[in-house]
């Protein structure tokens, strides 16, 4: 019996400290964590803008881009501009100095504005026919009373009129009774302006051939690739153009083709000088400085002259 409540009251205790450790005990831990201030606003933008490059850094289109860059520092859109822009400023300038003797025309040479028209030749003619004829009749008659075949005052009437008519054939005494030129004249004058045209376009061609180099520049002008300026072309091509220019027509045909190449010299002109611009501002050639110093340098300053 009093085993039992032995067992009784050890079990009761036992019972009483598994219930006394299950039961919950505050116990004091480690002091909270501060709370952090809140960020300026220039610093949340600047943390804005700190995320920006690196979002935008994993853009396809830029990494191809960067992937695009040669060795030299420039794409390779820009080195083919580049390629192609430099190769047509060396065949512009190669034009330019074949090409610029055009700027030697005379226009007044070759387009001969005191021609003799063929009105003036055709009256020219008549005049000299009427002074043929009168000539011939009058020395007939002044031959017809040698023999007596006329009576000796219509001989003499006759031979008289033969001297009138010999002395108006001299130059020095037409002048006195008409201005006009005669026949004669026009025909010495065509043949002045011919040579003289003729000498300007040997000038003009030299030795290559004006005219066959500037077809070259077709480009800038279509009309010099027209069919009618084909024998011209081949002519000069030869070395032979100016030796077969022989009638007005053909000093014409020319000074029309010389006329369309100084259009296209000054279009090329400008084409050349914009893909210098070009260049310049690209940074692929450098710019050429004119030291002005020197140019002032070189003026003279004339002294003033003393008062009298």
């Amino acid at each position: 019996m009093a085993f039992k409540m032995a067992e009784a009251l050890e079990a009761d205790m036992a019972g009483t400290g598994t219930q006394a450790k299950r039961s919950p005990v505050l116990q004091p831990g480690r002091p909270a964590d501060p709370v952090p201030p809140a960020p300026p606003v220039a610093d949340a933008n600047n943390n804005a803008a700190a995320k920006v490059p690196v979002e935008s850094s994993t853009d396809p289109l830029q990494i191809d881009d960067q992937s695009a860059v040669t060795a030299d520092g420039g794409t390779d859109h820009e080195v083919d501009e580049k390629t192609t822009v430099m190769s047509r400023q060396h065949n512009n300038r190669r034009l330019i100095r074949q090409c610029e003797r055009v700027l030697l025309l005379e226009f007044n040479t070759l387009a001969m504005p005191d021609w003799p028209d063929d009105f003036a030749m055709a009256a020219a003619r008549r005049r000299r026919d009427l002074w043929l004829f009168s000539a011939t009749l009058t020395a007939i008659v002044f031959l017809a009373g040698v023999p007596g075949l006329v009576p000796a005052w219509i001989a003499g009437t006759g031979f008289g009129a033969l001297v009138l008519v010999l002395l108006a054939g001299i130059p020095a005494v037409r002048r006195l009774f008409s201005d006009k030129p005669s026949h004669l004249d026009l025909v010495i004058q065509r043949q002045r302006r011919l040579k003289e045209a003729r000498s300007h376009i040997q000038h003009l061609e030299g030795n290559e051939g004006l005219a066959w180099q500037c077809a070259m520049m077709s480009e800038q002008n279509p009309a010099l690739k027209s069919q009618r300026f084909n024998t011209l072309i081949r002519l000069s091509e030869q070395r032979v153009l100016a030796r077969q220019l022989r009638h007005r027509k053909h000093i014409r045909l020319y000074l029309i083709y010389m006329l369309e190449a100084e259009k296209a010299y000054e279009r090329l002109q400008n084409a050349y000088f914009q893909g210098h611009q070009l260049s310049v501002d690209k940074g692929w050639i450098e710019p050429e400085l004119k030291d002005d110093t020197a140019d002032v340098a070189s003026m003279t300053v004339p002294e003033p002259k003393p008062d009298a």
